[in-house]
C-alpha cells in the first residue's frame, strides 16, 4: 500500500523549521520519543516530525507514544491505524495511572497538573528503557502565553515554557511547536481531516474534580485582548525573547556593578 502524506502549509513547515534550528532541538543521532495524545496539536508534531525526517540533511530517529491510563473503554485502535497508514512507529504504553489516581488524588482537586506530571513520569520511564534522549511534547504559542498569565496571576511568578529543557532524569524536552500558534494546528488537522482525541479521553471525566475554569478563562480573556489588538501574539512572542529580567523587585538579578559607590 502506497505510504499516506499530511497535507502541512509552508507557514506551519517554516515556523516549525525555524523553531528547531534556532534552539536545536532535534539533531544528529537523537532518538525522539514523540507524545502522541490523539489531539490536533500532537498529531500536528507527529507529521512535522515525520516529514522532517523524510527530508532533514542529518539522521534522527523517532517513535510516537501514546500512555494508556488503564481505564476500562480506553482505546487508541484509530490512532494504530493512523500511525500505519502513514508510516509512523507506534506504540501504546500501558500504566495503572487511573489506578493510582484513586488512592492519591484528593476529591474536588485541581487535575491538570496531577495528571500531566504522571503522564510526564511515564513517558521518561518509556524513553529511558527504551534508550530516547528526547521526549518531544505539542505545546504551542498559545499554551505558552496562557501559562505565561495563569503564572503571573494566580502564582505572582513571570514564568512560561522553554523549547527545550533538561528534565531530573536525564532526558530532555523539547517542544518544537512552541513558535506556532493553535489555529494553525487546528486548521492542519481540518485540512487532512483527522480525527482527533479531545478531552473525552482525559481521565479527570471520571473522577470528581474541579475543572480547569482558570485555563479556560485565561484563553478567552486573550481571545478578546487579540480581537483588540491585533498583533498582540506577535509583541507576547518577541517579548519572550527580549527579558530584561535586571528591571524588576529582584535584587539577585540586578547589574551589582551599577550598584557600586563611586
Amino acid at each position: 500500500m502506497k505510504e499516506k502524506r499530511a497535507k502541512i502549509s509552508k507557514k506551519l513547515l517554516r515556523t516549525f523549521g525555524r523553531t528547531n534550528a534556532q534552539y536545536k532541538l532535534i539533531q544528529e543521532g537523537d532518538r525522539v520519543l514523540v507524545a502522541l495524545s490523539g489531539g490536533k496539536d500532537s498529531l500536528s508534531l507527529t507529521h512535522l516530525i515525520k516529514n522532517m525526517h523524510q527530508h532533514a540533511p542529518f539522521d534522527f530517529e523517532f517513535q510516537a507514544c501514546t500512555v494508556k491510563y488503564g481505564m476500562d473503554g480506553e482505546d487508541y485502535g484509530f490512532l494504530k491505524e493512523h500511525c500505519r497508514e502513514y508510516n509512523i512507529p507506534y506504540e501504546v504504553y500501558e500504566t495503572n495511572i487511573y489506578d493510582i489516581s484513586q488512592d492519591t488524588m484528593r476529591e474536588n482537586s485541581s487535575f491538570c497538573s496531577y495528571f500531566s506530571r504522571m503522564r510526564r513520569g511515564a513517558l521518561y520511564t518509556y524513553a529511558l528503557e527504551r534508550g530516547f534522549n528526547k521526549i518531544a511534547l505539542g505545546h504551542h504559542l498559545d499554551d505558552a502565553v496562557e501559562s505565561f498569565f495563569m503564572n503571573m496571576f494566580y502564582n505572582g511568578s513571570l514564568r512560561s515554557m522553554p523549547p527545550i529543557y533538561k528534565a531530573q532524569r536525564g532526558v530532555h524536552v523539547i517542544r518544537p511547536l512552541i513558535e506556532a500558534r493553535e489555529e494553525q494546528l487546528r486548521n492542519f488537522a481540518i485540512e487532512n481531516n483527522f480525527l482527533t482525541i479531545g478531552d473525552e479521553a482525559c481521565p479527570a471525566m471520571k473522577i470528581a474534580t474541579k475543572m480547569p475554569y482558570n485555563r479556560a478563562q485565561t484563553k478567552e480573556w486573550l481571545r478578546e485582548l487579540e480581537g483588540r489588538h491585533e498583533h498582540l501574539f506577535r509583541s507576547l512572542k518577541a517579548a519572550f525573547s527580549h527579558i530584561h529580567d535586571d528591571t524588576f523587585l529582584d535584587p539577585d538579578r540586578w547589574k551589582r556593578d551599577d550598584l557600586k559607590e563611586s
